[in-house]
């Protein structure tokens, strides 16, 4: 396994084989666009805008871009854990590839997100839309992953609105944009902090362990050790790696008591209903009542309950009376305290839990 909260330099087909199966909690993927840009771009004024011209850009057709793609998506596959994330950013000119191969390896997209440029490179050459935004793709490594996902603290943040897939950034500008030894814009693609943050508090809790395949000038780690993940970063080009390490050592990660995520989101340990039985919260024979008591069903001693000769787990029957095909059972059901309150069963789980 390669030393974690640091920058390797090296081509990430070759490093990611040194990455451990099922270790990575979240990856972060910004591969090269694969611009085809042919020719040199130029403002009205004639002066020469600063693109994306580098050796790593350039693929000598789709076919072997794909190839490329697939075979780091295929490692990917196999650091990530179980229930782990993976985002990648890109353009039009390869994100319909990417998620067409994603799609093939059996990763589960679970969004689209937009991310708008409030300050935008202009259309210089008048002959298309200026283009705005960027693509990001956030998948799960299968249908079955537990993935993270920081809802409420994502909600909260929100002003208490739903956390929507457009969002609204500027590109890296001003201080942020690091500069190299000539005082010239070190990397034409670096990422806003703002953004890597988003991903990291959406996808990510405190001490997850996130890598970054293409580093760049590592915005994405460098995010990731200001809010306490452990990151692991690959960078080819040594002028890069350089820049990215010196930039890692100047920040400071933030105090413990500030990373917390809403409670409601950190990960919880599973509670069977049974062991509300087993531990003697709860006694067969019992009764479990709905908030205006319309409904009253007799818990058993395995753990399941009992409404209308109907027997199933707690969210079968709450499905079942609720007439839906699925239900939460533990905040459906309540049961009478001594003083004959009506008390959530999910509160004995939270007891037990703690």
């Amino acid at each position: 396994m390669l030393k974690i909260n640091k920058i390797h330099q090296g081509d990430c087909l070759e490093l990611i084989n040194r990455i451990d199966e099922n270790s990575i909690d979240l990856i972060f993927l910004d591969p090269p666009y694969n611009l085809q840009l042919n020719k040199e771009l130029t403002r009205p004024n004639h002066s020469v805008v600063t693109g994306v011209s580098q050796d790593w850009d350039k693929f000598d057709n789709y076919a072997s871009y794909d190839e490329f793609t697939l075979s780091y998506l295929k490692n990917c596959k196999r650091i990530l854990k179980n229930d782990g994330g993976l985002w990648i950013i890109g353009s039009y000119h390869n994100i319909f590839r990417i998620g067409k191969i994603l799609q093939d390896l059996n990763f589960w997209i679970l969004n689209d997100v937009i991310w708008v440029k409030s300050n935008p490179l202009p259309n210089f050459r008048a002959t298309r839309l200026t283009n705005a935004h960027e693509t990001l793709i956030w998948c799960s490594k299968s249908p079955k992953s537990k993935y993270q996902f920081n809802y409420h603290t994502l909600k909260t943040s929100n002003e208490d609105k739903q956390e929507r897939s457009v969002w609204n950034f500027p590109i890296c500008s001003g201080k942020e944009r690091l500069k190299n030894v000539d005082n010239e814009t070190a990397h034409p693609t670096q990422k806003p902090l703002a953004l890597m943050n988003k991903i990291l508090l959406q996808s990510t809790i405190k001490g997850d362990l996130v890598l970054e395949p293409f580093a760049g000038t590592a915005s994405f780690c460098a995010a990731a050790k200001h809010l306490g993940r452990k990151y692991i970063g690959f960078e080819k080009d040594k002028a890069y790696q350089s820049l990215a390490n010196k930039r890692l050592n100047s920040i400071k990660t933030l105090d413990e008591k500030l990373l917390e995520i809403n409670e409601r989101d950190k990960p919880q340990k599973k509670v069977p209903f049974g062991t509300l039985i087993n531990t003697g919260y709860l006694k067969p024979g019992s009764k479990l009542y709905n908030i205006n008591k319309d409904y009253k069903a007799t818990i058993l001693p395995d753990g399941s309950i009992t409404y209308n000769n109907d027997r199933g787990s707690i969210h079968k029957i709450a499905a079942k009376v609720n007439n839906t095909s699925s239900f939460n059972g533990w905040d459906y059901w309540h049961y009478e305290d001594k003083k004959k309150n009506l008390v959530s069963i999910d509160e004995i789980r939270k007891k037990i839990r703690s």
